[in-house]
């Protein structure tokens, strides 16, 4: 038995945390568009991201400084999550962080989309049915026939599709590298990428501006090594429908700090996306649960 096997509840827990802590980074990232590009606070992300990171890496004695296994799709991965943060950011920028989060949410269904062309996974009706009620729910988000609309908005959508992209170049260096190191290299590439577009836009932040930065930083390294450790104590498909946290952390806090909250509208729709994500992820429990009772017996 694995310590995956052994350990779910614990694995729960640690991505519950990560993903109590991931909104704490858009907050900093939202309050920090009021005075600095977007382009410049998601360089920072990045950049923050790394430095907390390499004291953590040196302290395991990780070859950080080596080559990673299949570096083509390391450097791709790192990119898809570039852009979706820079969208991500630039949709909260004048949009509640509730709303351009339920948009995010739709990377699970696109992968569901997806994946069979790009992954050769498998693809049913009842995961077709799953993916189309989910985008029903962010048509329900959305509204652009309202007066509540903006445009700023489909942002998160196309951060939800970058990410999606992400998510599937990750599945194809699954286990290549220590967690840890995997988590690193996401970084890399996109600091280098952004580096050389920043200069074009910089302004030179104060002594609050570089402690929001760091915070920020503090907040992804965080955020994702919970998450990462939690996918070693239980199963990615058993963990997933516990990313929905993050949409009540969200809420709470663009409350508490912004006087947010969803209307009844937005509620339904990131009711209708949440479940629809959830399914999808009950099936595919089940599926890999069969594939490991075929492999025993």
């Amino acid at each position: 038995m694995t310590k995956a096997q052994q350990r779910p509840l614990l694995g729960i827990g640690l991505m519950v945390l990560g993903m109590l802590l991931v909104p704490l980074l858009d907050v900093c990232a939202k309050v920090l568009s009021r005075d600095y590009p977007v382009l410049e606070i998601t360089w920072a992300r990045f950049l923050f991201h790394i430095l907390w990171l390499l004291p953590l890496v040196h302290w395991q004695r990780l070859p950080w400084w080596k080559i990673p296994p299949k570096p083509g799709i390391q450097v791709v991965r790192s990119l898809f999550l570039t852009f979706a943060t820079l969208l991500f950011f630039l949709a909260i920028k004048d949009n509640p962080i509730p709303n351009a989060l339920a948009l995010l949410f739709i990377s699970p269904l696109v992968v569901t989309l997806m994946a069979p062309f790009v992954l050769g996974e498998r693809f049913d009706g009842r995961r077709a049915g799953a993916a189309v009620v989910g985008f029903i729910g962010v048509l329900v988000v959305l509204r652009p026939a309202s007066d509540a609309f903006q445009p700023s908005v489909l942002f998160a959508l196309a951060a939800g599709i970058s990410y999606a992209c992400y998510l599937m170049a990750t599945r194809q260096v699954a286990n290549r590298s220590a967690p840890l190191l995997t988590l690193l290299y996401t970084a890399i590439a996109g600091l280098l990428l952004l580096s050389v577009m920043v200069p074009a836009v910089w302004v030179t932040p104060d002594a609050k501006g570089w402690g929001l930065m760091a915070l920020m930083g503090l907040f992804a390294a965080a955020g994702h090594y919970m998450i990462i450790r939690a996918c070693e104590y239980a199963s990615a498909s058993l963990l997933s429908p516990f990313n929905y946290t993050e949409i009540i952390c969200a809420t709470g806090l663009s409350y508490l700090l912004f006087g947010y909250f969803p209307d009844a509208m937005v509620w339904v729709g990131i009711a209708i996306i949440s479940l629809s994500g959830i399914y999808v992820s009950m099936l595919e429990y089940r599926s890999s649960k069969k594939k490991l009772e075929h492999v025993d017996l």
